[in-house]
């Protein structure tokens, strides 16, 4: 997980043009550390969320309609998702459709950016929605 917000962070340095000085400087302002490396998730989330309030906008992959995530977690989401489209609840049963889902329920754009506290939400939410069908 904290791969992928590294990398997240290093796409918004390129995109917003931001040398490395600026960088660390800015990265120990939000953090009192300067490499994305030690850093916690949460540290790594917060400095992304002021990358985005200054710009920064993170575009999905040409991937986002493949199949990424593998996680057991991310399987079991995928799997309660396909139960919903055999039962005729959702209409498009696609990876894109579950990213879309997973967007409005955590605010994550992409399903394998979800860490497990976030894919247990999901799959609850599912959950509940089989039970009302």
């Amino acid at each position: 997980m904290k791969h992928k917000y590294i990398r997240l962070i290093h796409i918004a340095k390129s995109q917003l043009n931001i040398d490395d000085d600026t960088y660390r400087h800015l990265l120990q302002t939000l953090t009192q550390k300067n490499s994305t490396k030690i850093m916690t998730i949460r540290e790594l989330k917060k400095v992304v969320d002021n990358l985005k309030a200054k710009g920064f906008k993170v575009k999905s992959s040409k991937k986002a309609g493949r199949i990424t995530a593998t996680e057991p977690v991310h399987q079991k989401i995928r799997s309660l998702w396909i139960e919903l489209a055999n039962a005729g609840t959702v209409k498009n049963r696609s990876e894109k459709a579950i990213n879309a889902y997973v967007k409005r329920i955590t605010g994550i754009e992409v399903m394998d950016w979800l860490n497990t506290k976030q894919a247990m939400i999901v799959i609850e939410s599912l959950k509940q929605w089989q039970a009302r069908i």
